[in-house]
């Protein structure tokens, strides 16, 4: 089928009240970005929707490409037609006609936003439903669970007949609550949760702790090839990455092991917050769920909240494992984070780490080391990378 136009449903931003023209201009400002590379497109928006005209391009590689942007709600390809009735008919017929394969219910539904248009809604369902039905017997009327929908758009800027609704992203354009920045080890957990922080609008930066050479540059590439994949969605991503080697040996050194990965944690919140502040980023984001490992119950994560302001975001706070994992698959980052390539927090994890450790304990074994000089020289020799497009390596290329 040749559609003429892509049109853009979105269902939070209408809820923005006086906000709303920001969120919409954000949403236009996404979409431009993400079909770039269709040259003959145009992007227009009107109030309560948005437009794509196609002007020959291929439809259903756009729609592709429109799966990837938060904020929408749904879309359909549609085709524009007049908004005499008698076309509004033979076109609606004709596009039911070409859908393979043929829906053995349909119903009709229309929505006259132009409300200069003559004849109601009810009755513009009427005469297309029973002009389909009498040019194709085949199929019949089935209000409640109907194979098909034949939607009906009158608009004061055109008139648009669309057989296929599909679910978008939802949530919120990126760039418009701000920036964060993401703890991203490597693992399952916290690319997830810089997905679920895209899709509530925010602009996204990553913070990678790197243990050369107890953790290998393979373990680094994995790192870089995930943020990858988040530009999918959000763009480029500024990819922190400290050295933590000498932190970490340090705290092996001088604090008792089973304080080892609290005090750890404990650092990178400290350098977060100062890599934060460098950045403007407005909050840290971490894969962190309640329960799934010692670092954190709620005393760990309390102790280690105690070292910064800054707030700390947990998206996946309360899914389940399971939850976690399925959505990883979804957004394709599951094969990449299971790669045998540990990290920092794996590599000096000891046999019995505390579960329920106390600030006041953590601040003393704490005493033992230059908490501050550690910190600044970390942030110091901090490496930042931008992460655009797909390296020429990746992790599995580097045996």
């Amino acid at each position: 089928m040749n559609y003429d136009v892509i049109l853009i449903r979105y269902g939070e931003l209408a809820l923005k009240g006086k906000n709303r023209d920001q969120f919409e201009e954000a949403l236009v400002k996404s979409v431009r970005n993400v079909l770039r590379s269709f040259f003959k497109v145009k992007v227009r928006r009107n109030y309560g929707r948005m437009y794509v005209e196609l002007h020959g391009e291929d439809a259903y590689a756009v729609m592709e490409r429109l799966k990837r942007v938060f904020g929408i709600s749904s879309f359909s390809p549609t085709i524009q037609v007049d908004p005499d009735i008698e076309t509004i008919k033979e076109k609606a017929l004709e596009l039911v006609r070409q859908m393979d394969p043929q829906p053995r219910t349909f119903r009709v539904v229309s929505r006259r936003a132009d409300k200069r248009y003559p004849i109601q809604s009810m009755e513009v369902n009427r005469m297309v439903a029973t002009h389909i039905l009498r040019a194709l017997p085949a199929i019949s009327v089935d209000l409640h669970e109907p194979d098909m929908i034949v939607n009906v758009e009158i608009r004061t800027e055109g008139t648009y007949i669309s057989c296929e609704t599909i679910p978008g992203l939802g949530g919120l354009p990126v760039g418009v609550s701000g920036k964060v920045l993401l703890l991203l080890s490597g693992g399952i957990d916290s690319p997830v949760a810089g997905w679920m922080m895209l899709k509530r609008g925010v602009t996204l930066e990553a913070i990678h702790f790197h243990s050369y050479p107890f953790t290998s540059e393979r373990a680094l590439q994995k790192v870089r090839d995930l943020a990858h994949k988040l530009t999918k969605w959000g763009g480029t991503v500024r990819l922190h990455v400290v050295p933590f080697t000498e932190i970490q040996t340090a705290i092996r050194e001088k604090c008792p092991e089973d304080y080892l990965i609290t005090i750890m944690r404990r650092f990178m919140m400290r350098i977060s917050e100062r890599v934060a502040e460098n950045t403007n980023a407005k909050a840290l984001a971490t894969g962190e769920s309640l329960g799934q490992v010692a670092s954190q119950t709620l005393e760990s994560m309390d102790t280690i909240n105690k070292v910064i302001s800054i707030p700390i975001l947990r998206p996946l706070v309360a899914m389940d494992k399971v939850d976690i994992v399925d959505l990883s698959r979804q957004i394709d980052t599951y094969e990449l984070s299971i790669l045998p390539y540990e990290d920092c927090c794996t590599v000096f994890t000891p046999k019995n780490p505390v579960t329920r450790p106390k600030p006041r304990l953590a601040a003393k074994f704490e005493e033992a080391l230059d908490v501050e000089a550690l910190v600044e020289d970390a942030v110091a020799r901090t490496e930042i990378e931008e992460i655009t497009t797909k390296p020429k390596e990746t992790a599995t290329d580097l045996f």
